[in-house]
């Protein structure tokens, strides 16, 4: 089949034009003719079918396919300088790629970034986040935080923790509910895509979810956003969740409420033998790092 994907060193053309506005200019930075750089540009026009910029006299302005291409071309450029510089550049070995499920690298990671960086200051850590299966399966990663089924994501990982379930909700809403059956008279902050939502609560709690009123968000992180401003009550996912929580100024809404959730938090590699060093020293402080939070 076809592809339409271009000449890497046509997009890199056309990146420096569109930065510089100016073929001249471009080709000063790219060590090329004028010339040079206005054919790249045309046969990458002409491999897309469609005009990139509009050329006047002095310079050349992006048009709106234009515009609209020139993000992704950045971005995707900057990804593999990154990638090489890290994996074959002056220290391969102390460049990290680890990706990460949002709510673990904003409520877990991001407090303990700093030890490690203070315990392998060698190590030059490149973290990204992902929520959704897709965007796990896209770029290189030495290794990946998921939660849920290790297996969909890797050949070999290790458990990192679980999480308990309670609701959350602002302090003059969480006043209102003394019993669990109480929070059948506010809106539920549901995410969809987790195993373990309020239906599972509910059915912990032997409470009958029948009038339940549900409003959804995408992620654990916009469902606290929500009930933040009093759009109902969320289901806190603790640890992960605690930073969050914090920062939303929410609160339990039943002091003895707390379920073991159905799924876990894994890091996963493709070769536990194959792993680089810098990977080798983030396992190991990964896992001692969350021993103490599974509590």
């Amino acid at each position: 089949m076809a592809t339409k994907i271009p000449s890497l060193n046509w997009l890199r053309v056309f990146e420096a034009a569109a930065r510089c506005e100016s073929f001249s200019r471009a080709a000063g930075q790219l060590n090329m003719s004028p010339a040079a750089v206005s054919q790249q540009v045309k046969a990458l026009e002409e491999r897309l079918g469609a005009p990139l910029f509009e050329r006047h006299a002095h310079a050349v302005t992006l048009t709106e396919t234009g515009r609209a291409y020139l993000p992704s071309v950045q971005q995707a450029l900057l990804t593999l300088e990154g990638a090489t510089d890290g994996l074959f550049g002056a220290g391969p070995a102390q460049q990290l790629f680890v990706q990460s499920v949002l709510i673990f690298a904003h409520g877990v990671l991001a407090r303990g970034l700093t030890n490690f960086a203070g315990l392998h200051p060698d190590i030059s850590l490149t973290l990204t986040t992902a929520n959704q299966p897709h965007e796990f399966a896209q770029g290189f990663n030495d290794m990946q935080i998921v939660f849920g089924n290790p297996q969909a994501h890797g050949p070999e990982s290790d458990r990192l923790m679980g999480e308990k379930l309670y609701p959350v909700a602002l302090p003059e809403v969480a006043q209102g509910v003394s019993s669990p059956q109480d929070l059948l008279q506010h809106r539920l902050i549901e995410v969809a895509t987790h195993r373990a939502g309020w239906p599972y609560l509910f059915d912990h709690l032997g409470v009958l979810p029948g009038t339940a009123r549900y409003v959804y968000a995408d992620s654990t992180l916009m469902a606290m956003a929500m009930a933040s401003e009093g759009g109902g009550v969320a289901l806190a996912r603790a640890p992960a969740s605690d930073k969050a929580m914090a920062e939303a100024g929410l609160v339990p809404c039943l002091d003895f409420v707390s379920v073991e959730g159905r799924e876990t938090y894994h890091l996963v590699y493709p070769d536990r033998r194959a792993l680089r060093p810098p990977a080798r020293s983030f396992r190991d402080w990964m896992l001692d790092w969350t021993k103490g939070l599974d509590d």
